[in-house]
């Protein structure tokens, strides 16, 4: 069975807008990456928001949710802001027990270059693959689960809680 990924946007799908300096969305970045990362792993992929994490709602969280308890697949990815990618786990990990989900996001744009978007995307994969059912954060090579992991703002990395 397929992997599904769901996409919400974040830095892993921002752009550089030249002429004003601002970061903009246009369309996600996965098919791109996953081709480059010559990935074999059937995935259908679903884009259900582009938004900055920051600016995510309790009415986004939930309709992530619902699509991840009604998705056929125990396998899902979802790629997400790192702001708020812990909250999200949270919400996720209280309300589904039956599926792997890994939440995983990028520190810099993959447009950029230079980002450990490519990393991460390529690790959850694998992580979803093996990791037994529960909610995970995956970055930078590092499985967090739900309920013990947070962005360390002044260190930019993710972290366990205790």
């Amino acid at each position: 069975m397929a992997i599904r990924i769901f996409v919400t946007g974040g830095t892993f799908d921002k752009e550089y807008n030249e002429l004003t300096g601002s970061l903009f969305f246009n369309k996600t970045h996965l098919y791109e990456m996953l081709r480059l990362g010559r990935n074999h792993a059937p995935v259908e992929i679903t884009t259900l928001m582009m938004i900055d994490s920051l600016e995510m709602t309790n009415a986004d969280r939930s309709l992530i949710a619902r699509h991840c308890k009604g998705a056929k697949e125990d396998k899902i990815v979802i790629t997400h802001g790192t702001d708020t990618m812990a909250d999200t786990a949270k919400v996720l990990g209280r309300k589904i027990k039956n599926k792997t989900i890994v939440i995983t996001g990028a520190m810099v744009p993959y447009k950029f270059g230079s980002s450990d978007g490519l990393f991460n995307l390529g690790s959850s994969l694998a992580f979803v693959q093996t990791l037994p059912h529960g909610v995970y954060v995956i970055m930078n090579g590092r499985c967090f689960n739900w309920n013990n992991v947070k962005k360390n703002k002044e260190t930019g990395t993710f972290e366990e809680i205790e």
